[in-house]
Parts: C-alpha cells; structure tokens; sequence
C-alpha cells in the first residue's frame, strides 16, 4: 500500500513539473502559395538561426488554401499569393487583424525551354502566335492569383479568346510550371521567383510580362485567429517584413510590398 502511495506522489510531482515547465520546443506551420518555394526555404533557414525552432511548410494554391483555412485548416500563418485572400480571413475574424500585412509584389514571366524553337525573349506576346505554340500553360484563374494576372495579360493584349482553346490549366503555379518543363505545354506563365531559382534556373528563356498589363500581384500574409505559437508566428512574420528579410525577398524576384 505504501509502495502505491509513494508511485502516485512521485507521478504527481512529475505531472506538476511537467505543467510547470516552459514549452520545450516552437513552432510554426505555413500554408504557402506555391511561387514562393524557393524564397522561402532561405528564409525560414535564415530565421531558424535567430529562432531555434520548428518551421513546417506547406505549399500549395493560395485560393484552396483560403478554402481549407475557411474550415479552420491545422496551419498557423497563411502566405498567399493575393492579400485580398488573408483580408478576407480577417473580416471573418478567422485571421488575426493586426498581424495582416504585405510581404512583396510578384512578377509573372511567360518562359518556354531552352530547347524550344520560341524566342519568346524577343518576340513578347507575339511569341504566343507562333505555328509551334499548341498548348499554353497558366495557373487555374478561379484559384490562382498568377492565372488570373495570365489571363488579364492576356485579355489586354486582345489575344484571350484567339487563344483559350490552347489554354492548359496547372492546379497552382507550380504545376503550370511544370507543364512547360515537362513539355505538356510549349509556353507557359510562370512567376518569376521560379525560373531564377530551383530546378528552372538556367533551364530556359524568358520575357518578363508588363507589370501595367495586369493588377499588381500584391501577396500578403496574415496569422491564424487559431494558431498554436502565435509569438513564434509573430517573430516570423517580423523576420520575413525586416530588410534581411526584404533582401531574400528580392533576390528572389519579388519587390518590397510594405506592411
């Protein structure tokens, strides 16, 4: 009977410690548009230097995450390709409304292989014209913020509806990538920060689509109304708007978007 009561003491003294102790490990989990892959690899091994801790990201369309994010997804920070999806969050007081903010602009190209016959570097829009072009590649318009600045460029180059049977839709902007790359398309819109970096650098020519020909593609983030660590996510949201930050950013295509 003693023995039992001196198991039970020391299993209580063990749980109070445990209460007690300060949380052994943080964390963040990020719901990420898929054009910022490469960015913000540097960045989150950049920030784990200053902050030891868990950085979990997940990348994927910005207009499915605002979907899943409407149903309370298990992530704790949403970066997405199109702010007006985290202002939407916190006007449904699912996103924190002080932590919303604007973290770069982003640029779309239209890139075919370094094989490809297109001199899209030269020719613009007009390489989309071209006899070999049977099929081009943009991200889904109806969830991708890089499709639907495809598809304005597109409209304001009076060139949509000559070319919409041609068109190939990627589930994200990395899928519209990897149509081109694999040769399911011949051309394709892609965001910048996806062909100077990863497996695309090098891999193939390019001609930087007019910022005026379609919105400005504003990505802005926001902290989950439900996040786990919100001091971490905070601490990670400074780091990503500071200038070492802003400088990965840049290297990576996207210019400064303010907070």
């Amino acid at each position: 009977m003693r023995n039992r009561i001196r198991l039970l003491a020391l299993g209580l003294c063990v749980l109070a410690a445990g209460l007690d102790s300060p949380l052994q490990a943080q964390g963040i989990r990020i719901a990420a548009a898929s054009d910022l892959r490469w960015a913000l690899e540097e960045v989150s091994t950049t920030f784990q230097r200053e902050h030891p801790g868990k950085v979990a990201i997940t990348y994927g369309s910005s207009g499915n995450f605002h979907s899943q994010l409407m149903n309370k997804a298990p992530f704790d920070l949403f970066l997405s390709a199109d702010v007006n999806y985290p202002k939407d969050l916190v006007e449904r007081s699912l996103g924190v409304k002080d932590s919303l903010f604007v973290y770069g602009i982003g640029r779309v190209v239209l890139w075919v292989p370094k094989a490809s016959p297109i001199a899209v570097e030269s020719l613009g829009f007009a390489a989309l014209q071209q006899p070999s072009v049977k099929k081009i590649a943009i991200a889904n318009p109806k969830h991708a913020p890089y499709g639907r600045a495809a598809e304005a460029a597109l409209k304001k180059a009076g060139l949509l509806d000559g070319l919409s049977g041609k068109l190939v839709l990627g589930e994200n902007i990395s899928q519209t990538a990897q149509f081109v790359q694999s040769g399911a398309a011949d051309i394709g819109f892609i965001a910048l920060s996806l062909v100077i970096a990863g497996p695309m650098k090098d891999q193939g020519r390019w001609w930087m689509v007019p910022a005026e020909a379609h919105p400005t593609i504003e990505q802005g983030g926001v902290i989950l109304a439900w996040a786990v660590d919100p001091a971490y996510a905070r601490a990670f949201r400074a780091f990503l708007l500071s200038p070492q930050g802003t400088a990965i950013m840049k290297k990576y295509g996207f210019s400064a978007g303010g907070q």
